[in-house]
């Protein structure tokens, strides 16, 4: 079970357990890097009622980074797309684009899944 108030400091967060005015959860996760740095690159339609996206995984960027590599390469593709959970999802088949930037930007990127 988590502290949620103290008398002492009043409420706390429940992760580091500090006063939620000094807590730095959020600005450490802001920083942290999210990828493993083995960058694979799929196509994935599965519950997107048959629109397929490009997802790139294992991007060793913190959350800012990851927004503006994001940013790029909707650009490059011409398509729309999203952060989400680690991950960059671009709107359509754009594997080929995508691998062909990613070796530009300097990561080895791979293809995963089938």
């Amino acid at each position: 079970m988590a502290l949620v108030y103290s008398t002492n400091g009043g409420r706390t967060c429940p992760t580091c357990r500090q006063a939620q005015a000094d807590c730095r959860c959020k600005a450490l996760a802001k920083d942290a890097v999210l990828g493993d740095g083995k960058v694979r690159v799929r196509r994935e339609t599965a519950g997107r009622k048959g629109k397929g996206v490009t997802v790139v995984l294992g991007l060793p960027l913190n959350a800012d980074g990851l927004a503006e590599t994001a940013k790029k390469l909707k650009a490059a593709c011409g398509s729309g797309g999203t952060v989400k959970d680690g991950t960059v999802e671009i709107q359509g088949d754009h594997l080929e684009k995508v691998m062909q930037w990613l070796t530009q930007a300097g990561y080895a990127p791979k293809k995963a899944g089938g």
